[in-house]
């Protein structure tokens, strides 16, 4: 008979979540009965054949970092075309249409207390926050997963943040409120888009995603995207309330972070569904 000594250990090991490829193939590739690596619409198919050619190649990872670059390119050329268009739009009277009302009425009800207390919020997503949440998120996840695949996801996440808050900015070069109606510290960068908005939702969703995937039951997935989505929409909402951007600022920020993170979670899945099919063959 087997010691029990031995069968405790064997059942401690099945009980832990796989590591590595086994682990992704496992554990990543299904969130709530929903097929990751399976493509039902052609786009989604011709996207599989081209990348597990890619795979085929060059293996998984690097495939991974391929179709990351070209999102990356794809996504800061929408960058610029929004914000050229954004920039037609709102040239003559963008400010006076939306986002002077806006910043008029959250001056009628600041509070400097309130406003030292968000103040401290928003550097959570600021040039030192954010950074060290994606660090120490990349760290613990890729550590405790035994993987490379939360390290390249994450910083693919800042990279193109960074990218497209440095394009946005430069393209339209938009002044941000003027110092009288903001609170310091004051910051003197360009105002379109905003920076921590876009890099929380950008850096947070995909920390969220990655979090999601190995959550079993649904009321774990929605307490992390409510509080992924809660938290971000306040850093977009204190930026205005400080008076450090104006509202439309925001909104692209958020919308463009979304964006990103959208183009990151379709570079996964195309990561592991060539994980699948490393591992199982299809049939013909």
């Amino acid at each position: 008979m087997e010691p029990i000594s031995d069968r405790l250990r064997a059942a401690a090991a099945a009980s832990r979540p796989e590591h590595g490829a086994s682990g992704e193939r496992r554990e990543d590739t299904t969130v709530g009965g929903v097929e990751l690596t399976r493509w039902r619409t052609p786009p989604g198919r011709a996207l599989a054949s081209i990348a597990e050619r890619i795979g085929a190649a060059l293996g998984p990872h690097a495939a991974l970092l391929i179709i990351l670059a070209i999102g990356l390119a794809i996504t800061a050329g929408l960058a610029i075309l929004a914000a050229e268009v954004y920039d037609a739009v709102t040239d003559e009277d963008g400010v006076a249409g939306i986002d002077r009302p806006v910043l008029d009425a959250i001056l009628t009800i600041r509070d400097p207390q309130a406003a030292a207390l968000i103040t401290g919020f928003t550097d959570l997503a600021g040039t030192v926050g954010m950074p060290l949440i994606a660090i120490s998120a990349l760290l613990i996840l890729s550590i405790r997963r035994r993987s490379w695949t939360p390290l390249v996801l994450i910083v693919a996440a800042g990279a193109g943040s960074l990218l497209m808050t440095i394009a946005g900015k430069v393209v339209v070069g938009r002044d941000r409120p003027p110092v009288a109606d903001a609170v310091p510290p004051f910051e003197v960068s360009a105002s379109f888009p905003s920076g921590h908005t876009l890099n929380a939702v950008a850096i947070l969703g995909i920390v969220a995603y990655l979090l999601v995937l190995r959550r079993r039951t649904i009321g774990a997935r929605v307490v992390i995207i409510a509080t992924t989505v809660a938290f971000t929409l306040l850093v977009a909402a204190s930026r205005v309330y400080l008076g450090h951007h104006w509202v439309t600022d925001v909104v692209a920020g958020w919308l463009l972070g979304a964006a990103w993170v959208a183009l990151i979670i379709t570079a996964h899945r195309l990561y592991l569904t060539l994980r699948v099919r490393h591992q199982e063959p299809q049939p013909a």
